[in-house]
């Protein structure tokens, strides 16, 4: 009878075992890049929050369709224009089975607003932050903020025991090359948890057991992060079943990727503007040979725009698969018009004429710094460029290197001509003009400087009429592309490529959300 006894149960084991193992499903997900850090309010760059994004959640968020919609908070209200009241969900906890509450709100706003958060600006109007009870935040601003929803999606939430226990109350200072718990561990109240983190090898997400949403349905079980930086390489692992899923398929390999019977290709539009930018504050270049720094002249800068030749490089670096751009930001933006989206002709002959009238008619030398592993073709777009200047005498060399290394010595002020793309997560030119324009802004590293578009940004950041808020926007677009204070190159086209039976809904932010991934 015993003996039965035992084999019943090992029977029912082995039942609940494979069926289990019948449903379980991990894809296996690649890109080009990596993680900068897990710390949700460190770096704010797209691939980092593509990992954030399945561990953490915000306040709202945006669904499949790019809409805000509640997340974290149920609903939320005015009770005046600088006063927000937000009703938290009271059936959610982190993934280590702690309930998440309005003091967990609460610390994650402060600190995303800390000096060493690169979301700081997001939310810079933010005045106070405080719990009204356990599930009720108020947020005060300084300002009435008509896209402070906006702002909050990207805001995500930490548990507050979690860090100070772990030492990470403080954001970590990626600039800085600090090194946090926070930066290598994960915990949020989102989809997945991290259950291995291997930067640049491998990173393991499996079902959070204790989140509050429904996922019954979904079949995805884990998922395996593979960054692989070589083109190549990431495509021969797909078709060779490696990989199921990559989110950077290059435009080189879509159609050889698209002929196999197992596998699909998917692009669309993505909410980034390819740019470059160049120093006009130093007095000489670092990189230079004129002794002075020729990108202080506007007539210097109109003639490296004109020098390029964007159809070529649609065509034969992007494959067709961009978009040429007259401003640094894309359709759908609230600001954005196909008038201001106009480039300037291409055009040598008067790109050297400029030249020569600013006092340059040999050129002059400049380095060209650019990611290799963080856009579409990057490298090979700034191979291009530094070709088509060579046509008016401007000698470009290039220096190509990692995004890890590229953004932070960007952010030290080491390049004198840049390459650097631009998402707009808010959907509102503000985005644009608080980080690359206003004076003293973080990525503003052309060191542009206008007091009319300083006093815009503010309008922009406190006026709920729409029209005079609309009608500071366009000033400021009109004065900036005026300046050429950039070098718009392209709104980027993204394509993702996959298994036939794997389906991830594409998103025009470049965000998969695996929990609503499914296996046909």
């Amino acid at each position: 009878m015993k003996t039965f006894k035992f084999f019943k149960i090992l029977l029912t084991f082995l039942f609940v075992f494979v069926s289990t193992q019948s449903f379980a499903k991990t894809i296996k997900w690649s890109m080009q890049g990596d993680s900068l850090t897990l710390d949700p309010h460190a770096q704010n760059e797209g691939p980092t929050t593509q990992v954030s994004r399945q561990v953490y959640e915000a306040l709202v968020t945006r669904g499949l369709d790019m809409t805000i919609e509640p997340q974290l908070a149920t609903k939320w209200s005015t009770t005046d224009p600088n006063t927000w009241i937000f009703k938290l969900r009271e059936d959610v906890k982190f993934s280590d089975g702690s309930k998440m509450t309005s003091r967990d709100v609460v610390f994650s706003i402060l600190r995303a607003k800390q000096r060493t958060s690169d979301f700081k600006e997001y939310i810079s109007t933010v005045s106070g932050v405080e719990a009204i009870d356990d599930y009720t935040v108020k947020v005060t601003t300084s300002k009435p903020n008509p896209i402070l929803l906006n702002q909050l999606s990207n805001i995500f939430v930490m548990s507050r025991d979690w860090s100070e226990k772990n030492f990470a109350v403080t954001a970590q200072n990626w600039d800085a090359g600090q090194e946090t718990f926070s930066a290598t561990n994960a915990m949020g109240t989102g989809p997945f948890k991290i259950t291995l983190r291997e930067p640049n090898t491998k990173t393991v997400f499996k079902r959070n057991k204790h989140w509050w949403g429904d996922m019954k349905d979904n079949k995805v079980t884990e998922i395996h992060l593979l960054p692989i930086k070589n083109a190549a390489t990431r495509v021969a692992a797909l078709l060779s079943g490696e990989v199921d899923l990559v989110t950077d398929a290059p435009v080189q390999d879509l159609a050889r990727i698209g002929s196999s019977s197992a596998h699909k290709v998917n692009s669309t539009a993505q909410m980034r503007t390819i740019f470059l930018g160049m120093d006009q504050a130093a007095d000489k270049l670092r990189t230079g040979n004129t002794g002075d720094n020729p990108f202080k002249k506007k007539e210097v800068r109109q003639a490296l725009y004109q020098a390029i030749d964007i159809e070529a490089i649609k065509k034969k670096v992007m494959r067709g698969l961009s978009e040429p751009a007259g401003i640094i930001t894309f359709p759908g933006v609230n600001g954005y018009t196909k008038e201001l989206d106009a480039r300037l002709p291409y055009d040598v002959d008067a790109a050297k004429k400029l030249l020569a009238d600013a006092g340059y008619p040999n050129g002059f030398d400049v380095e060209l710094r650019c990611p290799n592993d963080r856009y579409v073709n990057d490298e090979a777009i700034c191979t291009a460029v530094v070709g088509m200047l060579g046509k008016i005498g401007v000698n470009v060399s290039l220096f190509a290197q990692t995004k890890s290394k590229h953004f932070k010595e960007l952010k030290d002020n080491q390049g004198d001509f840049y390459m650097l793309g631009w998402g707009v997560p808010t959907l509102d030119s503000h985005y644009v003009f608080h980080y690359l324009y206003e004076s003293g802004a973080s990525w503003n590293k052309v060191n542009f400087s206008n007091s009319e578009v300083d006093a815009a940004i503010r309008v922009m950041e406190g006026e709920v009429d729409l029209d005079k808020r609309n009608e500071a926007i366009a000033k400021a677009w009109k004065i900036v592309k005026d300046d050429i204070s950039y070098l718009p190159l392209h709104h980027q086209v993204i394509s993702w490529a996959s298994k036939s039976n794997v389906d991830v809904p594409i998103r025009p932010n470049n965000e998969p959300l695996f929990r609503f991934a499914s296996f046909n």
